[in-house]
């Protein structure tokens, strides 16, 4: 291990540059390094492992065609391999804002592959060698796509699934418990807790089904293309044979975009991906806020559940206990929201044969999912799975509740409930008591039009 202050020296076609001596990546990314330090992070994890997989199944199409020799292409894999399980975190340090085509990333990619080759004895040469058939404009696309689908696949579905389960499981649980409805945040007719939960669940479910049509499109890459679309300097199926690679390796269906001028210029499915993300960002809020309004209280607020305890919730007031999970998970998709805005603008750059806002697409893509399927998980296992229902409370609004007299419209009219419902409203009275006083119709049928467990349901 060299000392903190030793470099050497490497050579680029802008001249020499000096670079910590222990530094796993060459001239062009350490100019990167130097040029750009305006976010001063990275881009994610994901990203990286993705390009490092692109990079390794080019290497293995290059031995294929007899392009590369084959202890090139050994040493090529391992190393990138190696990047791919984690290895060398520390080894791709290029800004996110950075050359808007990544450039700057793929080519720390291309010279921390060929160092490593070389440290195990087989050199090669970052662009004739690692980068061989391919341009960073179609390499880094392609990255976006492949990182992207991997996340879904590995961490926003099993999220998404497990928060449907708990949902599910909630409501077999609450099938019997009759509540309130609301509607404009005002008392309505009323439905089992069993199916405002479902109500949740269909929402997470068609969410779903709409990623997935979305990752259909994102399995589509544009690895071939190189530089402006036409594939110049790759061979002739260069990109299918590499998008077989990639479906191979990592059991998705890639398959290479027909189109490479439309994949390099335009980033609509990455755009498309995030509007989807965006939805549900909305869906998770609306059921946070749901939580929180029916966990509001205890007193003076609804009081129909009560979620988990996790910490106290006021430094001046003791004993008060705030609804946090909730509240984090809304802090989230509000962030979600406003990086697909983002997302959005950035998929407009598409400038002749190129985007050039790549490496913020997808940083903000890979953003976006991360929040996603951790707030999930959060909302899962530390709200819905354990909160507990006032029954009492919710008996007792329900007892109250003049809205109840709706189910009266056929027996007395339109305009004889709004009386009776306005009396009840007025003198705090059980909307039965007063509809015994205002109609003729007997207490015992009065009781049983007016069960709320028997208005859950088309009648």
């Amino acid at each position: 291990m060299s000392s903190p202050t030793e470099t050497r020296i490497e050579q680029d076609s802008l001249g020499p540059v000096r670079i910590h001596a222990d530094a796993l990546w060459g001239a062009q990314t350490q100019r990167a390094v130097d040029n750009f330090r305006i976010a001063r992070r990275p881009l994610p994890a994901p990203f990286i492992r993705a390009l490092a997989q692109i990079k390794a199944a080019c290497a293995e199409v290059n031995l294929e065609l007899a392009l590369l020799a084959p202890e090139q292409v050994e040493a090529i894999v391992n190393a990138a391999d190696a990047v791919a399980l984690g290895q060398h975190p520390d080894a791709f340090p290029v800004d996110v804002y950075q050359t808007g085509s990544g450039t700057s990333t793929n080519m720390n990619m291309n010279e921390v592959i060929s160092h490593l080759a070389a440290a195990a004895g087989t050199p090669v040469h970052p662009n004739d060698h690692v980068n061989r058939g391919q341009s960073s404009n179609d390499v880094i696309p392609t990255a976006i796509h492949v990182a992207a689908a991997l996340e879904i696949e590995d961490r926003l579905r099993p999220a998404l699934r497990h928060l449907i389960a708990t949902i599910a499981k909630r409501e077999r649980e609450l099938a019997s418990v009759v509540k309130t409805g609301r509607t404009h945040l005002m008392d309505a007719m009323p439905l089992r807790m069993e199916q405002e939960l479902s109500g949740w669940r269909t929402q997470l479910e068609l969410a779903e089904t709409r990623v997935q049509d979305a990752e259909r499109r994102l399995c589509r890459l544009a690895i071939g293309a190189t530089a402006v679309g036409t594939g110049i300097n790759a061979p002739e199926h260069f990109g299918e044979k590499v998008a077989k690679r990639l479906a191979q390796r990592l059991e998705l269906p890639f398959v290479r975009q027909p189109n490479g001028f439309a994949a390099l210029s335009s980033q609509d499915t990455a755009a498309e991906l995030s509007g989807q993300l965006r939805g549900l960002a909305t869906t998770l809020l609306k059921i946070a806020n749901d939580l929180r309004w029916m966990n509001s209280g205890p007193l003076a607020g609804l009081g129909e559940i009560a979620l988990p305890a996790l910490q106290p919730g006021s430094s001046i007031m003791p004993g008060k206990v705030n609804p946090v999970i909730p509240e984090a998970v809304m802090m989230a998709c509000v962030q979600v929201t406003g990086l697909d805005s983002a997302v959005s603008l950035a998929a407009q750059s598409g400038n002749f044969q190129l985007n050039v806002m790549l490496p913020l697409i997808a940083d903000n893509l890979l953003t976006q999912i991360q929040l996603l399927a951790d707030a999930m998980e959060h909302l899962a296992d530390r709200a819905i799975a354990g909160f507990t229902v006032n029954r009492e409370r919710l008996e007792q609004a329900l007892a109250r509740n003049p809205i109840l007299v709706t189910a009266l419209n056929a027996e007395i009219g339109y305009e004889a409930g709004a009386r009776i419902a306005k009396k009840a409203y007025a003198t705090g009275r059980p909307i039965l008591d007063v509809a015994a006083e205002e109609t003729g119709i007997g207490r015992d049928r009065l009781a049983e039009l007016l069960d709320p467990a028997q208005l859950t349901g088309p009648r």
